[in-house]
């Protein structure tokens, strides 16, 4: 038989009461655990996920669909583009709408036109519309939110008084953006090609109105409204050298994207570019779930080891092996999540109270604006250099957010010695980085 631990001893005159064995399966939940505990979080995390998806499909359909009906992707690219400098623009003030006036009030609406203009730009497109239709139509779906803005924006508001779940949830966000924005291209693709061409557009709307509806009607995680704090500081202003952060890791982002798919398609494996990406994706996701459950570290280490993971790729470019690149991008990707999740703590930290969304998506149309630069150069890289001179474009990228980062540090240090950067940090319980 074995051992068993009585309950109760006596010791002298003194009844002392053991505490009962722990049973194995009573183990510390896991801090995603604790997460998804809190009331409200799994509805308006599942509405969130089902909104965010789209985000990486819209971009492949409209070039699929457009490409495959008017037989141009010059047309295809420019009306992409086109939305995306929309965005860039556009986006901001969305975002300073919702805080003022709260995310139901105004994301619902502004989703309800960004999907009109995805319809509109499959009646263009099938009915052989000028070409002009189609960049108004699909300029139209530059309203659509941010929903990872807010969705960080109710985790913050949840978790003002715990740094530690902020880190991992905020670390939750990051993975999910990437889950998303690798699986949205396959998903897009496939519909386009095996369904029919506006299947993927279609499919997209559907989901970016149904996930958005979900979140939105979560009104009792929903962030409070104070609208004298809405108009206190400029977030633009509060974040400093921030974006310039943020622009280089976008540099980072799409010369890795076109100098891979260069490099595959001089391989003769063009049509395993979307595979080998997506590990790097895969990476990252990885590694962003990983690190929401460890400490979280400094931007200065992240950055660092950034930058030696970024050299990786070009190394491996460099031996003509194919499988030595992907193993090369998987590792380069697992150093991105901690840059992200560290960088946008900082962008919560910076942040003046009421300004969240806006402030994070200034931050993210910095990283648009980036990617579009990084891709630009990129091209002309390989054009001139070839697609393995190309890999040193991440590198370097990665070296001047390095330094970005490190203007940051000093900004942030100047600007916590002030009593109303303390006061806010505290109030909202945000972890100093």
């Amino acid at each position: 038989m074995p051992q068993t631990t009585p309950l109760m001893t006596v010791t002298g005159s003194t009844l002392v009461i053991a505490p009962a064995p722990r049973s194995r399966s009573a183990r510390t939940p896991s801090p995603y655990h604790r997460l998804f505990a809190l009331p409200g979080t799994r509805a308006f995390t599942a509405g969130n996920l089902l909104a965010r998806l789209p985000m990486g499909m819209f971009g492949v359909s409209a070039v699929m669909m457009i490409a495959g009906q008017r037989g141009s992707y010059a047309l295809a690219g420019a009306v992409v583009a086109t939305g995306l400098a929309a965005t860039a623009l556009v986006a901001p003030w969305t975002a300073r709408l919702v805080d003022r006036h709260g995310q139901a009030r105004i994301a619902l609406p502004a989703t309800l036109i960004a999907v009109l203009g995805s319809l509109a730009l499959i009646v263009c497109v099938r009915t052989q519309a000028p070409a002009w239709t189609l960049f108004a139509s699909y300029a139209a779906t530059a309203t659509t939110p941010n929903i990872g803005g807010m969705s960080r924006a109710r985790w913050t508001h949840l978790l003002r008084d715990s740094p530690a779940s902020h880190h991992t949830a905020m670390s939750f966000e990051q993975a999910a953006d990437e889950l998303c924005f690798m699986l949205g291209p396959v998903l897009a693709a496939f519909l386009c090609t095996a369904v029919f061409p506006e299947a993927g557009t279609l499919t997209g709307a559907a989901l970016f109105l149904a996930g958005m509806l979900l979140f939105t009607a979560q009104r009792a995680t929903e962030p409070p409204v104070t609208g004298a704090a809405a108009r206190r500081g400029s977030p633009l202003r509060a974040l400093g050298p921030l974006p310039v952060l943020f622009l280089c890791l976008g540099l980072v982002f799409g010369s890795m994207e076109v100098s891979s798919i260069a490099y595959l398609d001089a391989a003769g494996l063009g049509a395993a570019s979307g595979l080998v990406l997506g590990l790097q994706a895969a990476g990252s996701c990885a590694a962003g779930l990983l690190y929401g459950a460890l400490r979280p570290r400094g931007l200065r280490t992240c950055l660092t080891a950034l930058g030696v993971a970024m050299a990786l790729p070009w190394a491996a470019a460099a031996t003509g092996s194919v499988p030595l690149l992907a193993l090369a991008l998987l590792l380069a990707g697992m150093a991105t999540a901690p840059v992200m999740v560290t960088a946008m703590s900082r962008v919560h930290a910076r942040t003046p109270e009421g300004r969240l969304n806006e402030g994070m998506t200034l931050a993210v149309t910095a990283i648009f604006a980036g990617i579009s630069a990084g891709s630009a150069v990129a091209g002309l890289t390989v054009d001139h250099l070839g697609p393995s001179a190309a890999y040193l474009l991440p590198a370097a990228a990665a070296l001047l957010a390095g330094a970005a980062g490190t203007m940051t540090r000093t900004s942030f240090r100047y600007r916590s010695r002030t009593v109303n950067s303390y006061q806010h940090q505290s109030e909202r319980g945000q972890p100093c980085p």
